[in-house]
């Protein structure tokens, strides 16, 4: 054993660092180097020295004496060590427990504590008891589980929040996006805003797995218009350059979320265009042509082609939002956002958001690829259904599943009722019977017109219409307010749409009913719906009183077949009629 020099011994013991018991909170990527969230006495390990003579030079007796002091010396330190130890047992598990709750109140994941500083075994060897490093381990441990309790295993660096009470005045928005906001009625952050807003406002890329109904549009908006309006262009603008772009995958969503921009941008001067297949395209030109633009909210197919008519120009775009990321890639978008993603500046000149409900590998794989070092961010709800709508399933055949249908609509209470379906023509078909039947009702699935089926989203939100009867289409992004119930006429085959679907009642705190009709062909789908719900749905039989036969039709059909509509001279197919025939327009 080499022997250890006097000097460097002391200036170790010197500049050992003294126990510490400071706890903080997280902090955020790019703020001021954080404190330690569990910082540990550190104890340098100085164990026992027995000085063995044959283990030195039998003429360097003064080597021997000064080891042998040594271990006098260190026979006192060992004596110190043991009281830092104790205390280190003690204070490891406080600070473990602040830990926790600064995690909860923060609602992030800390920083993992350092490991103890270990001292070079030739310059101070090791010491059996106390063990300083087993002590070091204990309060690691503790920390790990509080990181496994808050970290997705499956994404290591997602954020799983909890919901908690954060004021939008917490992020010194621009003073016309506050009283927009304002207006609106909206004091405290959702989760999924509080989470995200804290890095998106600083210009860092997230990728947010949150439900529809979470709030996120709001989080991704106000993201945009503020930062829009914080840095405000100083070249000269042109026509059809947009700063902003926002990508959904339904004609539904994107008319939900230009609304939104409409009312956060009231009392800015930012310019919003809504660009939708199935609708008027030299309207919505005009619109891109009226002054420069600063968001664009698109499906991808029609942005792609006003791109091909080079009618827009994405080089200049600043940021981009993809929401419901999960829905494009089920829906065969892909493709046609790649394109759109190409069009934009390079990633690490953009910033870009993604929304997703699922954070599958697919998913990761995309936003590794379209976003920079984007910070995962997870809204994990305590209940996947809301408590404030009521669950029942009736079991029933299919030949009694109209009547009771007919006989629930016709029920006190039954207000603004959504009727879903799974296929078009099963839709198309039991709102016309309902028509004939004297129910004011309206129909919502792809094969009808935009225009149709914006008008009657309006009906419906202002009551001309009773009964809405909807596919799927209707079930993500909505925002009807007082919808009273919810009646799955056929269980969808995805759990997920289920939840999707009971979610259009029990909004804004109020409460709502969701009944599903469960008949010997699609009866098999309950137990992976419940499943993923968590909890058994009650299954009953339904009373006789509202299997009663409705009474005889009192008006003619009034719900046509529009999947094959008849062709005539003035063809209104979509992508006809469009100006320039493929040349580009003069920029100005």
């Amino acid at each position: 054993m080499q022997k250890t020099d006097e000097s460097d011994h002391q200036a170790a013991l010197e500049t050992s660092p003294e126990p510490s018991d400071t706890t903080s909170p997280p902090d955020l990527p790019g703020e001021d180097p954080k404190p330690e969230t569990l910082i540990k006495p550190e104890v340098i390990a100085v164990p026992e020295i027995q000085a063995d003579a044959g283990s030195l030079p039998e003429t360097d007796t003064i080597q021997l004496q000064q080891a042998e002091a040594e271990a006098e010396a260190d026979a006192a330190l060992a004596s110190d060590v043991e009281e830092m130890v104790d205390v280190a047992v003690s204070e490891s598990t406080t600070e473990a427990a602040d830990v926790a709750e600064v995690a909860e109140v923060e609602l992030a994941v800390g920083p993992e504590a350092e490991p103890a500083m270990e001292t070079p075994a030739e310059s101070e060897p090791e010491i059996a008891e106390p063990d300083a490093g087993e002590v070091a381990d204990a309060a690691e441990e503790e920390l790990a589980d509080l990181t496994e309790q808050a970290v997705d295993p499956v994404v290591e660096n997602a954020i799983k929040v909890v919901p908690t009470k954060i004021p939008f005045s917490t992020f010194n928005l621009e003073p016309a996006l506050e009283k927009g906001i304002a207006e609106l009625g909206y004091e405290y952050c959702t989760p999924i805003q509080a989470q995200s807003l804290r890095y998106t406002l600083r210009g860092f890329d997230v990728t947010g797995k949150a439900q529809t109904g979470t709030g996120k549009t709001a989080a991704f908006l106000i993201t945009i218009i503020n930062d829009l309006l914080k840095n405000p262009m100083q070249d000269t603008r042109f026509i059809g350059e947009p700063r902003a772009i926002v990508l959904a995958p339904t004609r539904e969503l994107v008319q939900q979320i230009a609304s939104d921009a409409a009312n956060l941008t009231k009392y800015t001067d930012l310019h919003v265009v809504t660009l939708v297949g199935g609708e008027d395209y030299q309207k919505q030109l005009r619109q891109v042509d009226k002054r420069p633009v600063d968001i664009v909210v698109a499906t991808p197919g029609r942005l792609i082609d006003f791109l091909q008519q080079d009618h827009l120009y994405l080089g200049l775009v600043e940021l981009l939002v993809i929401d419901e990321a999960d829905r494009m890639l089920d829906m065969g978008f892909i493709p046609q956002v790649r394109t759109i993603v190409s069009r934009t500046p390079h990633k690490d000149c953009r910033q870009t958001l993604l929304f997703s409900a699922t954070f599958t590998p697919e998913i990761i794989e995309l936003t590794s690829r379209w976003a920079m070092d984007p910070i995962m961010i997870e809204i994990q709800p305590e209940r996947v259904a809301t408590d404030n709508v009521e669950q029942l399933v009736y079991l029933v055949t299919t030949e009694d599943k109209y009547k009771l249908l007919y006989n629930l609509i016709a029920a006190e209470g039954a207000d603004r009722v959504i009727v879903f379906n799974n296929r078009r023509d099963q839709v198309r078909k039991l709102a016309d019977n309902l028509y004939r039947h004297g129910v004011s009702c309206g129909l919502l699935s792809g094969e009808v017109a935009q225009n149709k089926r914006v008008r009657t989203l309006d009906e419906f939100r202002d009551g001309t219409i009773k009964v809405l009867v909807a596919t799927d289409v209707a079930g993500r992004g909505l925002h009807i307010d007082d919808v009273t119930h919810v009646i799955n006429y056929s269980l969808p085959e995805e759990a997920d749409d289920y939840v999707h679907r009971i979610g259009r009642t029990g909004r804004a705190g109020s409460v709502g009913t969701s009944i599903s009709f469960a008949c010997e062909e699609d009866s098999f789908l309950l137990p992976n719906i419940e499943k993923t719900l968590g909890q058994k749905l009650p299954c009953v039989y339904p009373d006789a009183s509202l299997l009663v036969e409705p009474p005889p039709f009192s008006r003619a059909t009034h719900f046509k077949d529009e999947s094959k509509p008849a062709r005539s001279g003035g063809s209104s197919r979509p992508g006809q009629g469009r100006s320039g025939g493929g040349k580009p327009r003069p920029r100005r």
